[in-house]
């Protein structure tokens, strides 16, 4: 899915106005709110994140901008807060407060929400995945209000609950519901500062191989799934695998496949007459997420069509969704470009690996982007953290994509 242009242009913003809102970020400031931030659990499961976004919404508020939150589920709200002009182009900024669990805390060296601050780096659960890029937009978005920069247009910060689960009552109820309609979007997860035209899509499958129970010490007589679940997984290894990795994209890690999740087996003395596989399935641009179940079936067939009283069955494990992908010509990557230009950041265009709520908007239309401070590699792990100087580079390069977007141009 390739998401179109917006309504309204992209200008190099004046350099004047770029000086005058990055001397509005408050460097002490915005560290001070990731820590305070990242010391808020707002863990999903359960998803409750009414503190984390009071705790986003109170500086908003207070700098002049008019919110409000919005939510299916009392316990899962989600902030929208505007700033700007009544006409023109929308901006909006949108990130998640909720974090996954911590896991184990014996394994983390730092508490996971102490937000210690250690070397240049904030630890803690969420710090990097995503309080670093909520951090950066709503400093950045105060540092628009507080330089008396004019803006042609409107921003929107939009922070929200409930993406770590499926961003059903987050994301998607936001743009379901219509309560924003922006112009351009800028979703806020780990790309190191890199400008992500799009995401990968998904197609995850479940692979049921079926046999007969027999008694463990008479195998003769039964027909075992899960040996029968082995030939299936080794058939995708030898013969799938190598073809999605051949599948790829300028912009993009190549498809890939991977059996995540294994379940089968009656009792230790009893052959198993059903196992049960996932199979995790990322899509670049231009694959057909319909075709991937039907793709697995053919190779799981014909992996256990040797083997008496054992069947298969491949089914779509949940609603499959294409790769989204923005034009890289537009004016929303082309304007996020110029703010890192602008401050020596990359250049180079890229695409994220995982899921984000980028597919919500993406889906409705909207040209979406991706970008944000950390790395995407120390999301979900104990001791997870970000960079200080990251997240200060954020801030700047989010405040100056929007002078670009909906500033007033030179």
């Amino acid at each position: 899915m390739v998401v179109g242009d917006a309504t309204g242009t992209a200008a190099p913003f004046a350099a004047e106005d770029a000086e005058r809102v990055l001397a509005a970020i408050d460097q002490e400031e915005t560290i001070a709110f990731l820590r305070g931030l990242v010391r808020v659990p707002s863990v999903n499961p359960p998803g409750d994140v009414v503190d984390a976004i009071a705790f986003c919404e109170g500086p908003l508020r207070d700098g002049g901008f008019a919110t409000k939150t919005v939510s299916l589920e009392p316990t899962k709200p989600s902030l929208i807060a505007e700033y700007g002009a009544d006409d023109g182009p929308i901006l909006c900024f949108n990130a998640h407060v909720d974090v996954v669990p911590t896991g184990e805390e014996t394994a983390w060296v730092h508490p996971p929400f102490a937000a210690d601050l250690v070397d240049g780096r904030v630890y803690g659960r969420g710090a990097g995945d995503d309080k670093a890029s909520v951090t950066a937009q709503v400093m950045a978005a105060l540092a628009l209000a507080r330089s008396g920069v004019p803006l042609r247009g409107r921003l929107v910060v939009n922070e929200v609950a409930d993406e770590e689960s499926s961003g059903t009552v987050g994301a998607k109820f936001i743009v379901d519901e219509g309560h924003v309609r922006p112009d351009f979007v800028i979703v806020g997860e780990q790309t190191l500062n890199r400008v992500c035209v799009g995401e990968k899509g998904t197609a995850g499958v479940e692979v049921t191989v079926t046999g007969r129970t027999a008694h463990g010490a008479l195998p003769w007589e039964g027909a075992n799934a899960i040996e029968g679940m082995a030939r299936v997984v080794a058939a995708l290894q030898r013969e799938l695998w190598p073809i999605l990795a051949s599948r790829t994209h300028p912009y993009f890690h190549p498809s890939s496949g991977s059996v995540n999740l294994l379940s089968g087996g009656v009792k230790n003395n009893v052959v198993p007459d059903r196992c049960t596989a996932y199979v995790d399935r990322r899509l670049v641009p231009g694959e057909d997420p319909r075709e991937t179940t039907a793709e697995i079936e053919v190779i799981a067939r014909q992996a256990v069509a040797g083997m008496a009283g054992v069947d298969v069955s491949v089914l779509p494990a949940f609603e499959a969704r294409p790769a989204t992908m923005s034009d890289p010509a537009s004016n929303l990557v082309q304007g996020m470009l110029e703010a890192n230009r602008h401050l020596g950041l990359p250049t180079d265009l890229t695409g994220f690996s995982m899921a984000s709520d980028g597919r919500f908007f993406a889906a409705a239309g909207y040209p979406t982007i991706i970008y944000g401070p950390g790395d995407p590699r120390l999301a979900h792990v104990p001791d997870e953290w970000v960079g200080v100087d990251e997240v200060l580079a954020a801030t700047r390069a989010y405040a100056l994509a929007a002078l670009a977007l909906i500033g007033p141009g030179r």
